[in-house]
C-alpha cells in the first residue's frame, strides 16, 4: 500500500524542508520494519520547487496470519484452511496497518517536534496526500464529509471492480487526493484516525488505550468535528462502552475549549482522593483468583482452559511465568477470535507468544492435542452442557486427556435465592442447562473422581453465606497413580448417574435419569433423545432416528430402544452385570440380543464419548 505526501516551495522556503519535518533525508531510502512486514520510505522527486515523499508498505500476507494466531481457530482450523487469510486486500489497500505504520515511522511528525528547525512544525504547507486504494465503507460520499471540514479539497474516485466489465460497477474502493494549506502534524493525525474509520476493519484488539489514542491524535479537531460521533464508533471498533467514555471526554473538551479553561478543572465532581469506600470485588475475579491459587499449588506449568471464552482466564496465566505453555480450547470461532484480539496475540514478543495457542475444539470429543498438561480448568462450562452430554465430557477430560489436577467451578444454585436482580426460579444465565445444589455437584464429583482414579477436594469461592453457602462451587481433582479404572483397561467410562439433580434443566424430549439408575440390580438407563439423522447414545432409550443399546446390572430389566443402522455400537457393561449387545438393522432391544457392530476407532465396549454422537 502506498501513501504519499507532496509540497512545493519558493524562493525562500524550499519544499525540501519537508525532510526536515519527516526525519527523513530526501537523498536516501529508508526501510523499517512492522510488525506485518516493511515499511519503505523514499522520494520520487526532491527539489526546491516539489518534493514527494512516499510512504510504502510491502504487508507479508503470511505473516499477517501468523501474528494473528488464535484470532480464528487453530492452525489447520477451518478458518486457517481459507483462502481469504491469504488472499485479501491488506497488503494493497488503506488500513489500519497503514495508520500504524503511518505513526511508527513518522512518530516524530506526527507528534509535531523537529529539532533541526523547531519553527517549522508551526508553518502550513501546501500539502497534497495522495492514497491510489482506500477501502471507504460508506463510498466517496463520506470521505468527503470526513475531510472537508478539515479544510481539504478532496478528490475521492471510485475504483471499478474491472475496468474491462463497466458494467460490474464501481468496487468499495477510492482513489483519495486531498490538497490544502496544513500543519504536517496536523495531516498526519487527520490520516492516522480516519484511514480506519474508512476501512472499518482494524486489525488489532481494540483495548482502553485506544482512547487515549483517538483523543491525543484528535485534539483540537475531533471535539468540533461534525461527524465526530461516527467516527468515534468506527475507530473504537463499535465497543460501546469505549465509545461513551469517549465521547464524554471529547464533549468535555469542546466545552473546556468553550470556557477557555483546562477540561480537569470542569470535571472535577469527584474527589478520588477522598472516595475510600470499599468496592466489592467482581465474582469473576475472585473465581479466577481462586483457580489460579489451585494452579500454583499444584506446580502446574503447561495448563489447559477448557472453555476458555473469550480468554480472560488465560490472559491471568500469561502474566504468571511459571505457566510456560498455555492452552485457551472453546468451540466458538468467534470467541476464540475476540479472546486473540483481547490477548492481543499478534504484539506479543515472540516468547511470550509461544507460551500459548487458541485452539477450536468440542469438549464432548476425546482430542489428541489435549493430552501431557500438567492442569486442566473447567470454568463456568459444565452448566452449559445438556445433562445426557455430561458423561462425554467426563470421558473426554477425565478419562481421554487425564490432566493431574482438574479445576471446576459451577454455580452454587442454592445461592440464587442471595441475588436481589434474579428472578425466582431462574438461572443466572439463559445458556445455563442446569444449577446444582452443592450436594448435587459434590456427589457428581466424587462419583466422577471414583471412576476415573481422582481425588477431590471442594472449596467455596466468593463470600460463604451460612445458609446457603458461596455463590460458586469450586471442585480440585487430583489424579492418584496407578487407581481408579481407566477407559484404556476396560473400566467404567463415566460416573454413575445418581447425581443428576431433581428438577433440572433437561433437553426437550430426552429421558429423566432417575437417581437409583445404574445402581446394583436396578434398571439400566434410558438414553436420551436421538437428534435427527444421528443416532445419540444412550443407555437404553430412544428419539427420533436415536439408539440406545441396553445396561444391566444383576437382575436388571435391559431398557428399550431402536437402531439407527448408521450407528450401531456394541453397549458397555453395567456395574456388575454385562451389557447386551446392541440389535441389527431394524432390530429391537426388547428381548435376545442382536448381531451388534465394533465402531474399529473404539474397540471394546462402547464408550460415553459416544452419548454425544
Amino acid at each position: 500500500m502506498l501513501l504519499t505526501i507532496t509540497t512545493t516551495g519558493t524562493a525562500g522556503r524550499p519544499a525540501t524542508e519537508l525532510g526536515f519535518l519527516l526525519h527523513k533525508h530526501p537523498d536516501r531510502a529508508q526501510r523499517f520494519s512492522t510488525a506485518h512486514g516493511t515499511a519503505h520510505v523514499f522520494y520520487p522527486e526532491a527539489t526546491e520547487e516539489r518534493c514527494t515523499a512516499a510512504l510504502l508498505l510491502e504487508v507479508d500476507p503470511v505473516a499477517l496470519v501468523r501474528r494473528a494466531r488464535g484470532r480464528g481457530t487453530a492452525p489447520g482450523g477451518a478458518a486457517h484452511q481459507a483462502l481469504g487469510q491469504y488472499v485479501n486486500d491488506r497488503p494493497y489497500a488503506a488500513s489500519s496497518l497503514l495508520a500504524v505504520a503511518l505513526s511508527t515511522v513518522y512518530s516524530t511528525a506526527l507528534k509535531g517536534r523537529c529539532a533541526a528547525r523547531p519553527e517549522l512544525p508551526a508553518t502550513p504547507l501546501p500539502l497534497r496526500v495522495s492514497v491510489p486504494a482506500l477501502p471507504a465503507r460508506g463510498g466517496p460520499d463520506l470521505v468527503r464529509r470526513l475531510f472537508e471540514p478539515l479544510g481539504w479539497t478532496v478528490s475521492a474516485d471510485p475504483v471499478p471492480l474491472d475496468e474491462n466489465f463497466p458494467e460490474w460497477g464501481d468496487s468499495r474502493y477510492v482513489r483519495l487526493v486531498l490538497e490544502g494549506e496544513q500543519r504536517l502534524a496536523d495531516a498526519l493525525r487527520h490520516l492516522y484516525v480516519l484511514l480506519p474509520v474508512l476501512d472499518d476493519n482494524k486489525h488489532y484488539w481494540v483495548s482502553p488505550d485506544e482512547v487515549d489514542k483517538l483523543l491525543r491524535a484528535g485534539e483540537g479537531w475531533l471535539e468540533n468535528h461534525p461527524e465526530h460521533p461516527l467516527i468515534t464508533h468506527r475507530y473504537l471498533a463499535r465497543r460501546r462502552a469505549l465509545t461513551r467514555d469517549a465521547l464524554d471526554r471529547l464533549e468535555m473538551a469542546r466545552l473546556a475549549e468553550a470556557d477557555d479553561t483546562a477540561a480537569e478543572e470542569l470535571d472535577n465532581a469527584v474527589d478520588e482522593t477522598s472516595d475510600t469506600e470499599d468496592r466489592p470485588v467482581p465474582l469473576a475475579v475472585r473465581r479466577r483468583e481462586a483457580i489460579l491459587a489451585v494452579l500454583r499449588e499444584a506446580g502446574a506449568a503447561r495448563v489447559l482452559d477448557l472453555g476458555c471464552g473469550q480468554g480472560q482466564l488465560v490472559g491471568e496465566l500469561l502474566k504468571d511465568r511459571r505457566f510456560t505453555g498455555i492452552t485457551g480450547v472453546d468451540v466458538s470461532v468467534r470467541a476464540l477470535r475476540t479472546a486473540a484480539r483481547r490477548l492481543r496475540l499478534d504484539r506479543l514478543p515472540e516468547r511470550q507468544a509461544a507460551r500459548v495457542q487458541l485452539l477450536q475444539g468440542a469438549l464432548t470429543y476425546t482430542d489428541s492435542r489435549l493430552k501431557g498438561y500438567d492442569a486442566a480448568v473447567l470454568s463456568e462450562v459444565i452448566e452449559h452442557l445438556d445433562l445426557p452430554r455430561l458423561p462425554a465430557l467426563e470421558y473426554a477430560v477425565f478419562g481421554g486427556a487425564r490432566p493431574a489436577t482438574v479445576v471446576v467451578t459451577t454455580p452454587n444454585v442454592e445461592y440464587n435465592v442471595r441475588w436481589e436482580t434474579l428472578p425466582a426460579g431462574h438461572s443466572r444465565h439463559a445458556d445455563h442447562r442446569f444449577e446444582w445444589t452443592r450436594e448435587e455437584f459434590r456427589t457428581w464429583a466424587r462419583t466422577v473422581a471414583g471412576a476415573h482414579g481422582y481425588t477431590v477436594e471442594f472449596r467455596p469461592v466468593g463470600p460463604e453465606d451460612p445458609e446457603v453457602g458461596p455463590p460458586t462451587q469450586l471442585a480440585v481433582f487430583r489424579l492418584v497413580p496407578g487407581n481408579g479404572p481407566t477407559a484404556e483397561d476396560g473400566g467404567p467410562r463415566t460416573a454413575a448417574a445418581g447425581y443428576l439433580p431433581a428438577g433440572a434443566n433437561e433437553v426437550p424430549g430426552a429421558a429423566r435419569v432417575p437417581r437409583s439408575a445404574d445402581a446394583p440390580g436396578g434398571a439400566g438407563l434410558p438414553g436420551s433423545a436421538g437428534v435427527p439423522g444421528g443416532a445419540r447414545r444412550g443407555r437404553g432409550g430412544a428419539g427420533p432416528d436415536g439408539a440406545g443399546s441396553a445396561a444391566t446390572g444383576p437382575g436388571g430389566a435391559p431398557g428399550t430402544g431402536t437402531a439407527d443402522p448408521g450407528h450401531l455400537r456394541t453397549t458397555r457393561p453395567g456395574p456388575d452385570g454385562p451389557g447386551i449387545p446392541g440389535p441389527g438393522p431394524g432390530g429391537s432391544a426388547l428381548g435376545g440380543p442382536g448381531p451388534g457392530h465394533t465402531d474399529p476407532d473404539h474397540p471394546g465396549p462402547a464408550t460415553a464419548k459416544e452419548a454425544a454422537e
